[in-house]
């Protein structure tokens, strides 16, 4: 990759991964469906403005509405509502780490998907590192008997099993502008997601200028623009090397939110990333190739 691609790969990572403390700041004021309908509602925003700013052209087919739903639903509504669940009891920087499975979860779920792709032994072996991180990261929490913290960490696995299944149904979408793609599917996630939360907790108040900040900040910037500059990178350099951007997250999440939030750091956080580092790069397998 050239000099600039690795410039937005380091951006996007260190972004995403301070997307889990704006989660935090966040759950002091709203609930945690709160968090995901306005970071889905701002990044459909965004990205409408990006679309129509640049003259992209949109399918307006009633056969996509359904698909779009499923989309947006499994790559936004579940996952970015299970993480702020879950924040209430685990710090971001587990939050982060447990994310970095997205990739490991996408080779299962490809392997048992209709026309996927098959999981090879050396991804196998992959798989097994990233389980053995989650084990290793659920190891303090039941040592001190806080179970909730363990129910919490798988938990949010669910988050990467949703991405996996959206990854493997955005092969449906070829031929349409991926940007389109990503403003009409964040539209049809925070229409299904917003009935939920006012039933559960009513209509959403900040009055804190960081809470604004962080809203403007995980809406806008980590959620509207930031797909769009990763699908841009991924149209320059290819799926796999802009991949990388897993491995910068978690390690984002976790120095944000000890610099930032003050949150304990313990070494089975870090041996546990460790593990699930060493799974992504058996997965992606440039290593053993060279």
């Amino acid at each position: 990759m050239a000099p600039k691609d690795w410039l937005w790969v380091l951006l996007l990572g260190f972004g995403w991964g301070a997307s889990f403390i704006f989660n935090a700041v966040l759950l002091r004021e709203i609930g945690p469906l709160s968090v995901s309908f306005l970071r889905i509602a701002l990044g459909a925003v965004t990205c409408w403005a990006w679309v129509f700013a640049t003259g992209k052209k949109v399918p307006w087919k009633p056969v996509l509405a359904g698909q779009i739903l499923i989309l947006g639903v499994s790559n936004y509504a579940i996952p970015f509502a299970i993480y702020p669940v879950a924040q209430q009891f685990v710090t971001s920087g587990v939050a982060g780490i447990v994310n970095a499975m997205m990739p490991i979860m996408v080779v299962i779920v490809s392997h048992f998907w209709p026309g996927g792709e098959r999981a090879t032994l050396l991804r196998s072996f992959g798989i097994l590192f990233g389980f053995a991180g989650i084990v290793v990261l659920t190891l303090p929490a039941l040592a001190s008997g806080a179970g909730s913290q363990a129910w919490a960490i798988l938990f949010m696995l669910l988050a990467p099993i949703c991405y996996a299944v959206a990854m493997n149904f955005l092969r449906r979408f070829r031929g349409i502008e991926p940007a389109v793609i990503a403003a009409m599917a964040l539209t049809a996630g925070a229409l299904a997601i917003a009935p939920v939360m006012l039933a559960v907790e009513g209509l959403p108040v900040i009055v804190t200028p960081e809470g604004w900040a962080s809203l403007l900040g995980i809406g806008v910037a980590l959620t509207g623009l930031s797909f769009i500059a990763m699908y841009a990178l991924v149209g320059r350099v290819g799926a796999t090397n802009a991949s990388t951007v897993t491995f910068i997250a978690p390690v984002s999440a976790v120095l944000l939110g000890r610099l930032l939030l003050g949150d304990p750091v313990e070494p089975a956080h870090l041996f546990g990333m460790g593990l699930i580092f060493c799974g992504l790069l058996v997965i992606d397998g440039r290593l053993f190739r060279r």
